[in-house]
C-alpha cells in the first residue's frame, strides 16, 4: 500500500491519529487450506481489451473471470442497460464464469457491436469489469474511379495519392506494379505514412502504367487493390536543377500531438533537383537517442515510449548544392490516464483503519470519480466511517459485515483507468502456511532463507527463536522480512540448528519449526593441469574435491563442454580421467565438474596431442585480468562480486586480490581489500557506510600479479552514524593550569556520513561534578583552560555526524598541565663500594610536591680534585645521571680513585627539575694506576738500550714504584726468557746492559700503588748492530729443481739479517727484478713461471739498518716448455673409480639376466627360442654391445630388429612376466639363420593388436624391450 498521501486541511488531526493503526494490504493466500470458510469479496481476474475488434467469421469471446469466497455470480451491461444473456439463445455465459460466447453466424454481426460491461458480486462485495468496446472489423471495397493517364516532363516533382478506403482497423499500404513486386524505394521515390507515393523529382525510367496501391486489413486478411495509375516522363523540355521545397508537410511550420506512452511520427518530404538529403534535430534540446530511429531515408523520425520532455519544436532540414529548406513541426504531448499508485485490496481486523489511494496522472488531469460495489459513492448508502478525500478513501473502525468492493474510475479526453480494491473485514487467528519441520539446507557464506508464511487478521507479528531460546533480533546477521521470512545473509556452520518462528496476533498465536543446515562448499583443491601428450600416449587429469560428507557428490568430466563419450579408452576414477592411446581427436579442454544436491565446482585444462617428439617447453606468464564483474545481492554494508578469470599462461592462479576505489575521499588511490583463494570467483564484501565503491581484481600465479581488471560498476553505499570513535584519545597538559585533549581523527572512509564532529567531554575525576562537553569538528585537539595543576580528569571523545552518534566511547584518564617540582629530596647520603663505584641514597619528595609526573631523580655529581692534590680541579665536568622513577638509590659508576666528589639530587617531572638537595661530598679510595705516559728507548749500543718513561696521567692513589718486563725476538720472531726488574716512584730512567747486538728486544713497563700494578705501556728496540766483518758468507750454495707447481729453491745461510728475499728475473731482460720475502725459511717455490722460458735466481740478505746487501751468485732456471713427466691415465684416480663402477654395474646386470632365467622355470635362452620361435627377436651380436641372454637393463630401447607396439608405448606392468608364461608350442618356424618367426601363441597376437589392454601375458618382444 502506498503510504503518502496529500495533506489536507481538515484531515491532517485524522490522518496523524490514524497512523497508528493504520494496515498494510494484505492478499488472501490462495492456498486451498485457508481459503477453506475463508470469506473474499470478488476480484476480477481475467477481461477482454477495452477496445474489442472481433472478425465477422468467428464468434465473439468476451472474457470475465472472477475469484471470490463465495464464488461470486456474473452479470452484464450493454450500452449502459441490463444484458440478459438468458434471453438471446445466440449468447452463452460458460459455467462457473462470467465469459460470454456470442456466435454470429447467420446473423448480422452489426447487432452485437456496442459497449459491455460485465459485473462479478457476493455477499460480500460487487466487483466491476471495465467498459469493453465490440466493433466489428470492416474492409471496404475501393471506390470506382478512373485515374487519367500522368504526362510529365523529366526532373519536376510528382505525388501519385492512394486515398485508401476507411477500415477497421485501418489498413498497411504498399505499391506494387501488375507482377506483384514491390516498388523500389530510394531518396529521391518514398511513401508517405498516408500512403501517397511521392518523386523528389522523375526520371525517363520512372515511366509506366502499373502503379498499383494496394490496402491490406490485418483482421480479414484482404488485400484491396486501387486502379493503376500510368505515368510518362518527357524529355523534351526537362527541368533544370533547383533548391529544395518541403511536398509536406506545406508552409514553414505545422502541429502534431501525441499521447504519453505512443510513438511519435513524424516526416518531412521534399522535392528539388538534386535530391535533396533530410536532417532532423529538436530546438532547445537533444533527440533522445536510446528512443530515437530514422525510417524510409531518414524522410520519417520515430521516437517511441513518448514522454512530456519530448515535447517542442522539431526541425527537418532538405538541403541539396543549391540551397536549404527548413520546416518546423510543433510537438504537443498529451496523455491518457495513467497509475502513479492503484488501489490496492485491504484485509483488516475489525475496529482496524485502512486507506485505500488512488493516484493518477494525465494531461489534462484527470477526473476522479469512486465508487463502492459498482455504485457512486454520491450515491451509496451513507458511511460514518468513510471518508473521501479526491485521491484517498479513508475507512475508520471498520466493523464485522462492511466488507465491499471499490471502484476508482479515472478519465479524461484521451481515454480512461478503473480499478477494483475490495476491502475485506476478517477476524481471523493466526496461520502459519510454511509446511512444519521443514529442512533448509545452504552453503556456507550463501545467504539461508527460512520461511514463515502466515496469515491472520489482524496481521500477525512474526518473532524468531533460535534452538527454542535465543531471540532473533532484525539486525547482523540477520534480516526478518515483512512477510516472516528470516534472513541470514551469510550462512556460517554455527547458524544451523532449529529455528521457530511464532505469528501471533490478538486472536491467538501459532509457531512452527524449521531446520537449517550449513554445508561445507564444494570445492576443488587440486584442478587439472595442462597437458602435452604424444599421439598414442596416455593422459591423466587429476580432479581432488573436498565437499560436505553429508552431501552425495557426482563427477562429470566433459570435454569441450560435452559429456566425454563412453568410449573404452576414456576411465573415469574417484578422482581422475584418464585417456588411453591418445588421438588427435582427443584434443581440447576438459573439464571436471564437481556437483551436489547444493553446490557445484569446476575447473578446466587443455590437452594438447603432438607427434612422438619432444614437448616444447612450457612458457610460464603472468595471468591475464580477470573480466566480467558484476556485483550483486547489495546491501547497506556488503556487497557480493564476481568476476571471470583470464587466461593462466601455464601458471596456476594462486589467489585473487581485491581493491577498491573510494571516488568519494581518495579519487584515484586503489586500497587492498582482499585475498580470495581459488577456485573461488566469487567474494562477499563487507562495505563501510558514504562510500563510493569501485572494485577491481588481480589475479597471482608464480610469477606474479595479473594487470588489473577494468573497474567495476560503482556502487554507492548509504550514509550513517559512524562505527567508531577517534582512536589515541589522549589528554596531557602543556602548560600549567590547562589540560590539552587530542585524538586521532577519522578519516573521510571513517566518517560514514556527512559533516562529522566530535563531542568532547571531560570532567575531574574523583569529583562528584557533571560532564563538561564542547563539540568541535575539523581538529584533532581541544584545550580545555583554568585546571588545577597535575589533576586527573576522565575523557571522552565521541563521533557523531547527521546521521547519528557512534557508540559510547570508551573514558580515558589524563592529566593537566604540570609545574616545575616545589621540594628537593633531603637525607642524601653515599655508600663508597670502591675506588670507581658508589651508591648514593635519599628520600623522596612527596608526590603532591612533585606537581606533575614523577620522571625520575637527576644526581648531579663533580670531581672536585685529587685527594694527593688539594687545589679544587677546574676542569672538571659535572656529570649527570637520571633515575628513572620512584627510585631513592642509584649507583654512580666510572668514579675517579683516590677523589674528592660533590652531589647533588633534584627530583623531576615532565615540566623540568626541582630545586637541589644540600650538596653532600665523599672520597674514593685508592685504585691502581694509569699506564706510564710514555716509554722511549735512546742511546742504543751493541749490547746495551736506555730507558726513559713518565709518571701516569692518573696516579689514582699514592705511587709506589714501576715493574719492568723485557725480553729477546730473535729473526724466527721466537721469544727469549723475560727477565723483571722493579723501580721506585721517584725513577723515571734505567739502562739496560749486557744486551746481544743487532737484537731486537721488547719492553713492558707498568706503575703500581699499594692497591696493585695498572695497565702497561710497551715498546721495542734494536742493539747496534756488530761492524766486525762476518769469518765467512752469509750464504751457502743455493740448489734448484722443477715441479709441477713451479721453480724450488733451497739455500744456506748463516746470516742475522731480518729480511731475506728471493728474486728473479727472465734471462736477458731488462726489466727490474721480482722479489719474493722468504724471512725465517731456507727454501722458496717460485710459481708462475712461463713454460719453455729460462730465468736468472738469487737470493738476498737485506737489514734497514744496513745499507750492505748480502747476496747468492745468480743460477738459472730453465722451465720445460710441456710437463716433465706424462701421466700415466691408468694410475689416475677417476679413471679407477670409473672402470670399478663400470664393472659393478655388469655384476647387476648379469645377476638381474640370471633372476629373470630362473624364473623361467631355469631354461636356457636357447631352449627358449627352441620351444617359441618368434621370427621378432633377431640373433644378439657381438658388435652390437648386447649380451648373449637376453637383457635388463632399464632404458626402454628396443633390441636391434625387434618390433614395438604400434602405439609406440611400452607398459611397465608388462615387463616383470618370466618367459616361462609364453604357450608352449605353437607353429611357429625358423629363418634362415636360425632365428623363430611368428609369434609365441595365437591368443598373444590377439591381445597385441588390441593395444595391450588384455590382462594375459605379453608378448616377448615387448617383455625384451622393457629390459632392454
Amino acid at each position: 500500500m502506498d503510504r503518502s498521501w496529500k495533506w489536507v486541511p481538515g484531515f491532517g488531526a485524522v490522518l496523524l491519529t490514524l497512523l497508528s493503526h493504520m494496515t498494510s494490504a494484505l492478499e488472501v493466500p490462495l492456498d486451498p487450506k485457508v481459503l477453506e470458510g475463508l470469506p473474499q469479496p470478488p476480484t476480477i481476474t481475467l477481461q477482454s481489451p477495452k477496445d474489442y475488434i472481433f472478425d465477422p467469421r468467428e464468434n465473439i469471446v468476451i472474457h470475465c473471470e472472477a475469484k471470490g469466497k463465495p464464488h461470486p455470480s456474473f452479470s452484464w451491461t450493454r450500452n449502459g442497460t441490463h444484458f440478459d444473456v438468458e434471453k438471446d439463445s445466440k449468447v452463452l455465459m460458460k459455467p462457473g464464469s462470467g465469459t460470454l460466447v456470442i456466435d454470429i453466424s447467420g446473423e448480422k454481426a452489426e447487432a452485437y457491436e456496442g459497449t459491455y460491461q460485465c459485473t462479478a458480486h457476493n455477499e460480500h462485495g460487487t466487483a466491476v469489469s471495465n467498459s469493453i468496446v465490440i466493433r466489428q472489423s470492416r474492409s471496404p471495397l475501393w471506390s470506382k474511379e478512373t485515374n487519367e493517364a500522368i504526362v510529365v516532363q523529366m526532373g519536376v516533382s510528382l505525388v501519385l495519392y492512394c486515398r485508401p478506403p476507411a477500415g477497421l482497423p485501418p489498413p498497411v499500404i504498399f505499391w506494387m506494379d501488375n507482377n506483384f513486386q514491390r516498388l523500389q524505394l530510394d531518396k529521391r521515390v518514398s511513401q508517405a505514412l498516408n500512403g501517397d507515393l511521392y518523386f523528389s523529382n522523375v526520371l525517363p525510367e520512372d515511366t509506366r502504367s502499373d502503379y498499383i496501391c494496394y490496402a491490406r486489413f490485418p483482421h480479414t486478411q484482404t488485400i484491396q487493390q486501387k486502379q493503376p495509375i500510368s505515368v510518362t516522363v518527357l524529355n523534351n523540355s526537362p527541368e533544370g536543377e533547383r533548391r529544395p521545397e518541403f511536398m509536406t508537410p506545406l508552409g514553414a511550420t505545422s502541429t502534431k500531438m501525441v499521447l504519453r506512452g505512443e510513438t511519435l511520427e513524424l516526416e518531412c518530404i521534399a522535392e528539388g533537383l538534386p535530391t535533396p538529403e533530410i536532417s532532423w534535430q529538436k530546438d532547445g534540446g537533444e533527440l533522445p537517442s536510446t528512443r530515437t530511429s530514422f525510417y524510409n531515408f531518414k524522410r520519417t523520425l520515430k521516437v517511441s515510449e513518448v514522454n512530456e520532455a519530448d515535447g517542442g519544436d522539431y526541425r527537418c532540414t532538405a538541403t541539396n548544392n543549391l540551397g536549404t529548406a527548413h520546416h518546423i513541426i510543433k510537438v504537443t504531448v498529451k496523455a491518457a490516464p495513467f497509475w502513479v499508485s492503484a488501489p490496492r485490496n485491504l484485509v483488516l481486523a475489525p475496529n482496524e483503519t485502512g486507506i485505500l489511494t488512488c493516484r493518477v496522472n494525465g494531461e489534462p488531469k484527470p477526473k476522479i470519480s469512486w465508487f463502492v460495489n459498482g455504485v457512486p459513492l454520491e450515491n451509496a448508502p451513507e458511511d460514518h466511517s468513510r471518508k473521501v478525500d479526491d485521491d484517498t478513501v479513508i475507512l475508520s473502525n471498520v466493523q464485522s459485515g462492511s466488507s465491499a468492493v471499490y471502484q476508482c474510475n479515472a478519465s479524461n479526453e484521451f481515454g480512461y483507468l478503473m480499478a477494483n480494491a475490495f476491502v475485506n473485514v476478517l477476524a481471523e487467528p493466526p496461520r502459519v502456511l510454511t509446511p512444519p519441520n521443514r529442512v533448509y539446507q545452504v552453503i556456507t557464506n550463501n545467504p539461508a532463507l527460512l520461511h514463515c508464511a502466515s496469515f491472520g487478521s489482524p496481521i500477525p507479528t512474526i518473532t524468531w527463536f533460535k534452538d527454542s531460546q535465543t531471540s532473533i533480533k532484525n539486525g547482523d546477521p540477520y534480516v526478518i522480512h515483512e512477510n516472516g521470512t528470516l534472513e541470514i545473509h551469510v550462512a556460517q556452520p554455527l547458524n544451523s540448528g532449529k529455528f521457530t518462528c511464532i505469528a501471533t496476533n490478538i486472536l491467538g498465536i501459532k509457531e512452527n519449526h524449521v531446520f537449517l543446515e550449513v554445508k561445507e562448499p564444494t570445492r576443488i583443491l587440486k584442478q587439472p593441469e595442462y597437458k602435452v601428450v604424444q599421439r598414442g600416449m596416455s593422459a591423466v587429469f587429476e580432479c581432488k574435491v573436498k565437499h560436505d560428507p553429508t552431501l552425495i557428490p557426482t563427477m562429470t568430466w566433459l570435454k569441450d563442454n560435452t559429456e566425454v563419450s563412453k568410449d573404452d579408452r576414456f576411465q573415469v576414477d574417484v578422482d581422475s580421467l584418464t585417456i588411453r592411446d591418445v588421438e588427435d581427436e582427443d584434443e581440447g579442454t576438459y573439464t571436471c565438474v564437481m556437483n551436489t544436491t547444493l553446490d557445484q565446482d569446476s575447473a578446466s585444462a587443455m590437452l594438447t596431442v603432438v607427434e612422438a617428439t619432444p614437448t616444447p617447453a612450457i612458457v610460464y606468464e603472468k595471468p591475464d585480468p580477470p573480466s566480467d564483474l558484476e556485483l550483486t545481492d547489495q546491501t547497506g554494508r556488503s556487497v557480493q562480486l564476481t568476476w571471470t578469470p583470464g587466461d593462466e599462461h601455464n601458471s596456476p592462479t594462486e589467489k585473487f586480490l581485491i581493491q577498491y576505489e573510494d571516488l568519494l575521499h581518495q579519487p584515484g588511490v586503489w586500497i587492498n581489500l582482499t585475498d580470495v583463494s581459488v577456485p573461488s570467483t566469487t567474494a562477499q564484501l563487507k562495505l563501510s557506510p558514504y562510500v563510493y565503491y569501485s572494485f577491481r581484481v588481480l589475479a597471482v600465479n608464480r610469477v606474479g600479479y595479473s594487470q588489473p581488471s577494468q573497474p567495476s560498476s560503482q556502487y554507492r553505499t548509504s550514509p550513517a552514524a559512524p562505527d567508531d570513535n577517534p582512536s589515541d584519545v589522549r589528554g596531557e597538559g602543556s602548560e600549567p593550569g590547562n589540560l590539552v585533549i587530542s585524538w586521532m581523527p577519522l578519516t573521510g572512509f571513517q566518517a560514514n556520513g556527512p559533516d562529522l564532529e566530535y563531542r568532547v567531554q571531560w570532567r575531574q575525576k574523583d569529583v562528584d561534578d557533571d560532564w563538561s562537553s564542547k563539540n568541535v569538528a575539523n581538529v584533532s585537539q581541544f584545550v580545555v583552560t583554568g585546571t588545577p595543576t597535575y589533576v586527573s580528569y576522565e575523557i571522552k571523545v565521541q563521533a557523531f555526524n547527521d546521521y547519528g552518534s557512534a557508540p559510547e566511547p570508551e573514558t580515558v584518564f589524563g592529566f593537566s598541565g604540570e609545574d616545575l617540582p616545589l621540594s628537593a629530596p633531603e637525607i642524601v647520603q653515599v655508600m663508597v663500594h670502591n675506588s670507581t663505584l658508589a651508591e648514593v641514597h635519599w628520600e623522596p619528595v612527596d608526590f603532591p610536591s612533585v606537581r606533575g609526573k614523577l620522571q625520575g631523580y637527576k644526581v648531579y655529581y663533580r670531581r672536585e680534585h685529587s685527594l694527593q692534590d688539594t687545589e679544587e680541579a677546574s676542569d672538571q665536568n659535572e656529570q649527570v645521571l637520571t633515575f628513572s622513577g620512584n627510585r631513592s638509590e642509584g649507583r654512580l659508576p666510572g668514579l675517579q680513585p683516590y677523589s674528592l666528589y660533590n652531589l647533588t639530587i633534584r627530583v623531576l617531572n615532565s615540566k623540568g627539575e626541582g630545586p637541589p638537595s644540600p650538596s653532600k661530598k665523599f672520597e674514593t679510595p685508592e685504585g691502581v694506576p694509569g699506564p706510564p705516559s710514555f716509554l722511549n728507548v735512546v742511546h742504543p749500543s751493541l749490547d746495551s738500550l736506555t730507558l726513559e718513561w713518565g709518571p701516569p696521567m692518573n696516579n689514582n692513589g699514592r705511587l709506589a714504584g714501576y715493574t719492568l718486563k723485557y725480553h729477546p725476538v730473535n729473526t724466527t720472531k721466537e721469544l727469549g726468557p723475560v727477565k723483571i726488574m722493579s723501580f721506585p716512584a721517584n725513577e723515571t730512567t734505567f739502562t739496560l746492559g749486557n744486551l746481544n747486538s743487532s737484537m731486537l728486544y721488547k719492553f713492558y713497563l707498568s706503575a703500581k700503588t699499594i692497591k696493585g700494578s695498572g695497565p702497561i705501556i710497551t715498546g721495542e728496540a734494536f742493539t747496534v748492530m756488530d761492524t766486525t766483518p762476518p769469518v765467512g758468507p752469509a750464504f751457502g750454495k743455493v740448489n734448484t729443481s722443477m715441479s709441477e707447481d713451479g721453480a724450488v729453491i733451497s739455500w744456506d745461510y748463516f746470516g742475522h739479517h731480518k729480511n731475506v728475499y728471493v728474486e728473479y728475473i727472465v734471462e736477458n731482460s731488462k726489466d727490474d727484478w721480482k722479489k719474493e720475502l722468504v724471512n725465517g725459511s731456507h727454501w722458496h717455490m717460485i710459481k708462475g713461471l712461463k713454460p719453455g722460458t729460462s730465468y736468472k735466481v738469487r737470493v738476498v740478505a737485506r737489514d734497514p739498518s744496513d745499507p750492505t746487501v748480502h747476496s747468492t751468485d745468480e743460477v738459472l732456471v730453465a722451465v720445460p716448455a710441456v710437463p716433465s713427466r706424462q701421466v700415466d691415465i691408468a694410475t689416475q684416480g677417476w679413471f679407477i673409480g670409473l672402470m670399478c663402477a663400470i664393472a659393478l654395474l655388469i655384476l647387476v646386470l648379469l645377476i638381474v639376466c640370471f633372476i629373470k632365467r630362473n624364473k623361467g622355470g631355469k631354461y636356457p635362452v636357447k631352449e627358449k627360442e627352441d620351444a617359441h620361435q618368434d621370427p621378432e627377436i633377431q640373433p644378439m651380436k657381438e658388435d652390437d654391445g648386447t649380451f648373449g641372454e637376453y637383457s635388463d637393463t632399464e632404458d626402454h630401447k628396443p633390441l636391434k630388429g625387434s618390433r614395438t607396439p604400434s602405439n609406440g608405448t611400452v607398459r611397465r606392468d608388462e615387463s616383470d612376466d618370466s618367459l616361462v608364461d609364453y604357450g608352449e608350442g605353437g607353429d611357429g618356424q625358423f629363418n634362415e639363420d636360425g632365428s623363430f618367426i611368428g609369434q609365441y601363441s595365437g591368443k598373444k597376437e590377439k591381445d597385441t593388436h588390441e593395444g595391450n589392454e588384455s590382462s594375459e601375458a605379453p608378448s616377448p618382444v615387448n617383455a625384451m624391450n622393457s629390459f632392454v
